[in-house]
């Protein structure tokens, strides 16, 4: 994971980097480390704000929080290298993904249906 802080993040990306690595080293440490998704939500968290800057990607870490719930999916889920051509500033909602199929299913279902 990409743990350097980068010389293009704002200061408050860079914030909320550092408090995503005070819970990882803290509270995270002592719960356990067990998560369901590969990459976990605070790992995920951390590089979409990395890759994405902090308001597109404080959106996909909430959403991948919110899909961390009982009931919710497993798997490996990436983030993703682009963001999604229909969202803006003005419907942040639309960079993240709320729901499935990951992008794993996906390319399962594209190698599937290539053969």
């Amino acid at each position: 994971m990409a743990h350097i802080l980068s010389p293009l993040l704002t200061v408050p990306a860079r914030a909320a980097r550092a408090l995503i690595l005070v819970y990882r080293v803290t509270f995270s440490a002592f719960a356990g480390r067990s998560c369901r998704y590969a990459p976990s939500c605070s790992e995920y968290a951390d590089e979409a704000i990395a890759r994405h800057g902090l308001w597109a990607g404080g959106w996909m870490g909430f959403a991948r929080i919110c899909r961390c719930r009982p009931g919710g999916g497993e798997g490996f889920d990436p983030v993703p290298e682009t963001l999604n051509e229909e969202a803006s500033a003005l419907t942040p909602w639309r960079y993240a993904r709320w729901r499935g199929p990951f992008r794993c299913e996906e390319i399962a279902e594209k190698d599937v249906i290539g053969s």
